[in-house]
C-alpha cells in the first residue's frame, strides 16, 4: 500500500514511516484539518506512532484563500486522481454529495488499495454498502466518524464501547440546524421563518435549508447508526421522515404550558411487528419532550444521541455536531486509528463492525401498531361545531382524549388553534381519527402530529 520511504522520514518514536493522506475538499472542514495536523503534529505522531502527513489536496478554486499555507502541499486539480498518487495513503474526502466527484474519488480511492476518510452522512447512507464491501475485498480501511454528529465519538462508541451489548434502542438530536431553530424558538417566542433567516446569517443553516429542516440530514445518520447498532444493511429509504417547518411559535407555547420542549428527534430500534416478524423501525420526526427528559437541555447547535444497551445501560454521547474544530477532530481521530493499525491488519478492519454479508436485511417495522402519546395540533375555522367534529372523530377511532386546548386566533385568515394530547394509544389510531376528518371543511391545512418522547 506504501511506497519505500526513505529512511530520514522515519518516525524517531517508532521507526515507522508517516501516514500520507491526501485531502479533497478545502471548504471550513478541510482547512480545519490541516491547521490539526500542523499544530498537534508532534502529539498527534505519538498518539499515532508515527507522523501524518498531508501529500496532496484539492478543491474547485485553487486561488480561493482559506487561512491555511497550501504552498507545502501537491496540488491536484482533478481530485478524482489524487487516489492513484504514489505518495498517498489514505483520500481524506470532505467534498460532500452522495454521487458525483465524491463517490468517484471514493470508489477511486479503495480501488487503487487507498484507505478512505470521510465526512460524507449522504454518501455513506446511499453507498455505504457497497463502499464497505470493496474496502473490505481490498483489505483496506473505510472511516465515517465525522459524518455523525461532528466531534461526538458515537460511531466509535457502538463500534468499540459497546460492542459487547445488544443495543435495544438508539435516539438523540442529531441535527444542529434544526436544535438551533426549535431552542431559540422557545427562547424568543419567535416563528419559524425568522428564526431560520437568523440561522442562515450566522452560518447555522445553509442558504438552501431544505436537508436540514426537513430531517433528510438527520435522516442520513439514523440510517447509519442503525446498521452499526443493530447490524442492519443500511436502509435511508425506509426512515420515516418528517421535519420542523410547520411548527408555529404557538406550538412551542403550548408544548411549555403542558409541561414539554420541541426537540427534532431520531429514532431507531429493533421492532417486531404485530404478526411478530422482526424488523427496523426508523423516524426522524419533531418530538415532544418532558422537560425532565436529558435531551430537553440540549440547546442551540448541539448533538446528542442516547444508547441504550441490554449490559450496558443507557450511554449519552453529547457535544458539537458540525464546524470545523469538532468535525475536524474526528477526521483526524480517524486517521490516527488508522495509522496505528496499518501493519496490524486494522485496515482491513469492518466499517460496520461486522463483514457487509453478515449485515442483516431488516425489513421497516409498522409504526401503527407502536402505543405513545401524541400531540395533535389543528387549524380551524372559527365556528360553531368544529370541537364537537374532532372529538367525535377521536371517540370513532378509540383515540382517548387527556386534554384539550383551544386558543385565540393563529393566522391571518381568522383560524384558531386547537389542540389534543392523547392518551397511550396505537398510533393507527391517531391515524384513523386523523382520516375520519380528513377533508373537512372545518379545517384549515393538514394537522400535525408529534409523539411525545417517553422515558
Amino acid at each position: 500500500m506504501t511506497d519505500t520511504v526513505d529512511s530520514a522520514t522515519l518516525s524517531p518514536q517508532s521507526g515507522k514511516p508517516p501516514l500520507r493522506i491526501a485531502l479533497a475538499g478545502l471548504g471550513t472542514v478541510g482547512a480545519g484539518v490541516i491547521r490539526l495536523v500542523e499544530a498537534n503534529a508532534d502529539l498527534i505522531a505519538r498518539r499515532a506512532g508515527r507522523p501524518i502527513k498531508v501529500s496532496a489536496v484539492s478543491a474547485r478554486d485553487r486561488g480561493k484563500d482559506r487561512g491555511v499555507d497550501l504552498s507545502p502541499y501537491a496540488w491536484e486539480d482533478d481530485m478524482t486522481a489524487m487516489a492513484a498518487r504514489d505518495d498517498v495513503d489514505v483520500v481524506v474526502e470532505l467534498v460532500g454529495g452522495s454521487d458525483g466527484p465524491a463517490l468517484v474519488l471514493a470508489r477511486n480511492a479503495i480501488r487503487h488499495g487507498k484507505a478512505l476518510v470521510t465526512a460524507n452522512k449522504a454518501m455513506i447512507a446511499h453507498h455505504g454498502m457497497a463502499l464497505a464491501k470493496e474496502a473490505e475485498a481490498q483489505g483496506v480501511a473505510m472511516r465515517f466518524e465525522a459524518a455523525v454528529a461532528g466531534g461526538i465519538p458515537v460511531i466509535k462508541g457502538l463500534r468499540e464501547g459497546a460492542a459487547a451489548n445488544r443495543v435495544e434502542r438508539i435516539y438523540g438530536i442529531l441535527n444542529g440546524t434544526c436544535n438551533y431553530i426549535l431552542s431559540t424558538m422557545e427562547d424568543t417566542g419567535r416563528d419559524f421563518s425568522e428564526v431560520l433567516s437568523e440561522a442562515q446569517a450566522k452560518g447555522y443553516a445553509e442558504a438552501d435549508p431544505t436537508f436540514d429542516i426537513e430531517g433528510i440530514d438527520a435522516a442520513h445518520k439514523l440510517s447509519i447508526l442503525s446498521a452499526i447498532a443493530f447490524g442492519a444493511k443500511i436502509d435511508f429509504g425506509s426512515v420515516d421522515t418528517q421535519g420542523i417547518s410547520r411548527i408555529l411559535a404557538a406550538d412551542i407555547a403550548q408544548a411549555d404550558s403542558l409541561g414539554y420542549c420541541i426537540r427534532l428527534i431520531g429514532t431507531a430500534e429493533a421492532d417486531a411487528g404485530p404478526n411478530g416478524t422482526p424488523g427496523l423501525f426508523q423516524r426522524v420526526a419533531p418530538h415532544l419532550v418532558p422537560f425532565d427528559n436529558l435531551l430537553a437541555h440540549v440547546d442551540g447547535p448541539t448533538n446528542a444521541v442516547v444508547v441504550e444497551g441490554n449490559f450496558s445501560g443507557r450511554l449519552l454521547f453529547q457535544g458539537a455536531g458540525a464546524g470545523d474544530g469538532p468535525t475536524a477532530s474526528a477526521v483526524v481521530a480517524d486517521l490516527i486509528d488508522i495509522a496505528r493499525g496499518m501493519d496490524t491488519g486494522f485496515e482491513a478492519d469492518m466499517a460496520f463492525s461486522i463483514p457487509v454479508d453478515g449485515l442483516e436485511d431488516m425489513a421497516p417495522a409498522p409504526a401503527g401498531h407502536r402505543l405513545g402519546r401524541a400531540y395533535i395540533r389543528f387549524l380551524v375555522a372559527d365556528r360553531p361545531g368544529v370541537l364537537a367534529e374532532i372529538t367525535a372523530a377521536m371517540r370513532d377511532a378509540g383515540v382517548s382524549i387527556e386534554s384539550l386546548i383551544q386558543k385565540g386566533q393563529a393566522s391571518k385568515d381568522g383560524a384558531v388553534i386547537v389542540a389534543i394530547v392523547t392518551h397511550e394509544v396505537p398510533e393507527a389510531a391517531v391515524a384513523k381519527a386523523l382520516t375520519l376528518l380528513d377533508g373537512s371543511p372545518s379545517l384549515v391545512g393538514q394537522p400535525l402530529v408529534m409523539q411525545i418522547l417517553g422515558a
